[in-house]
């Protein structure tokens, strides 16, 4: 999981992309980058750490130009201590190309070789962004024609990077001297949104991002979705083409973009994050009413911020009073994309602190977005004990997550997954709760889902089925050997 954007303006982009990274910061907070095209010259800045951590005055005077590009990383590949690692990736041949990438490659170790032996290209890290703008640039140079420069010819580079590359990608580059290009895997995995802004009689300005609150903070239209396989070129003087790259298409999601990691505020494949969330409340208020007397409740508390709109809506399904009993410390980050356990387990406590007045006596619901390791829910249930919680009822928006997932998100290990290889009351007892329900599969895809045009979600995680269907159990294994650490 990581946070992107690439603008062409009609005014300079360092202050734009900036902006734009700042508030994709839940996204990713190990390290961030961005790069602005001059002409033909490519301004780059990436370290690690956050975005107000990252640049200074000096850094964005040197970002010169109207187009640009930015990342903000959370490493599910190579180090995430590893300033190498940070994007975006430059190539310099052919014209000059920058890229920024979301998502995950599932043939890396092919492409690797490939590249090696047959593009005769080098590699400097184990980033798979490095794999995709290579491939990109390599494709490229076998479609350009000695006639002048064409985005067909970005198009046709594209198709057979389409035909190369397996996994999830949403990227971004830009091409020296000539433009922008965005492209989405065929299955539409993770989420990248084109908008557009009326310039005046200078034109217009494009914006393409992961999320869309990006662009209503920007001011700008939101033109649609990027479909899945399908790449958009934007030229240096604002000029937008499209055309659909993959053979076969189909948009399936990833559920845990609605689950947890978009911004609540944010629209993704026409459907609202916040709403989404609302309804997952819904849904779980019924499973929990099939298991629990509602006399064994006195109050429902979500774990701040991204269980809130579901635990609002189990409290008043419920009939339940809603209460706020952990205060969050908003300087902390989120602690399921911290690097490594120890991190974690650590930034909990930093994190959250449970007001005893609110727990003292009382048989408590406590609401989560999800359990994936199950440290933070261990340490907030002992929180809650502490603060003389009487009894403690464990919740989760999400269904048991018992296997890797291999799109982004950083879970590659089944050990370090609390629910792989258990049934629920060993789960409950792991993190020592009274009471443990989860949301179930099916309604966790029907409440996300429900009033959109989207008909299936990716949801490897909860069921181990992976719609790219190239996963294998070797493969699998592969990646738990050669986790982030």
């Amino acid at each position: 999981m990581c946070g992107i954007v690439g603008l062409v303006s009609t005014t300079p982009a360092n202050q734009q992309v900036y902006d734009a990274l700042a508030l994709l910061q839940h996204r990713g907070q190990d390290s961030t980058g961005i790069a602005t095209c001059e002409g033909r010259t490519i301004h780059q800045r990436k370290a690690k750490g956050q975005v107000r951590e990252a640049f200074r005055t000096r850094d964005m005077r040197g970002l010169l130009g109207n187009m640009g590009l930015g990342h903000v990383r959370y490493a599910t590949r190579g180090t995430a201590s590893n300033e190498e690692e940070a994007q975006p990736f430059y190539v310099n041949a052919p014209y000059g190309i920058i890229l920024v990438h979301n998502g995950n490659l599932t043939n890396t170790r092919e492409l690797t070789n490939e590249l090696h032996l047959h593009d005769r290209r080098h590699l400097n890290t184990s980033s798979d962004t490095e794999l995709l703008v290579n491939v990109l640039a390599h494709e490229l140079q076998a479609a350009t024609t000695v006639r002048a420069f064409s985005p067909d010819d970005v198009f046709n580079a594209v198709e057979v990077l389409h035909e190369r590359v397996e996994g999830s990608y949403a990227a971004i580059a830009l091409i020296a001297g000539h433009g922008l290009l965005a492209f989405r895997d065929p299955f539409g995995i993770r989420p990248l949104v084109l908008g557009r802004r009326n310039a005046g009689l200078v034109g217009a300005d494009w914006i393409v991002a992961s999320e869309s609150l990006v662009l209503e903070h920007g001011d700008y239209e939101i033109v649609r979705e990027i479909a899945p396989g399908e790449a958009v070129f934007i030229s240096e003087d604002g000029e937008m083409t499209s055309r659909q790259c993959a053979k076969n298409s189909v948009l399936i999601p990833c559920s845990f973009e609605y689950v947890y990691l978009a911004r609540p505020d944010s629209i993704m494949n026409g459907i609202s994050v916040y709403e989404a969330r609302l309804r997952l409340g819904d849904r779980l208020a019924d499973t929990i009413m099939k298991y629990v007397p509602l006399s064994d409740i006195d109050v429902v508390m979500p774990i701040p911020d991204s269980a809130r709109p579901a635990a609002m809506q189990v409290a008043r399904k419920l009939g339940v009073e809603y209460r706020e009993g952990f205060y969050k410390n908003r300087y902390v980050g989120r602690t399921f994309i911290m690097p490594g356990q120890e991190a974690r387990k650590k930034s909990v406590k930093q994190k959250l602190n449970a007001m005893h007045s609110e727990f003292a006596g009382k048989n408590v619901l406590i609401v989560d977005d999800s359990i994936v390791r199950g440290t933070t829910s261990r340490e907030i249930v002992e929180m809650a004990r502490a603060a003389g919680a009487k009894s403690v009822i464990f919740t989760s928006a999400a269904p048991p997550v018992r296997y890797p997932h291999v799109y982004g998100i950083n879970m590659p290990s089944r050990g370090e997954l609390v629910a792989s290889g258990r049934k629920i009351p060993e789960i409950a007892a792991e993190i020592g709760a009274d009471y443990l329900i989860y949301q179930e599969v099916a309604d966790m895809e029907a409440a996300i889902i429900e009033g959109s045009d989207v008909t299936a979600l990716e949801m490897s995680c909860f069921t181990g089925d992976y719609v790219t269907g190239t996963v294998t159990p070797e493969y699998l294994a592969w990646v738990e050997e050669n986790q982030v650490s």
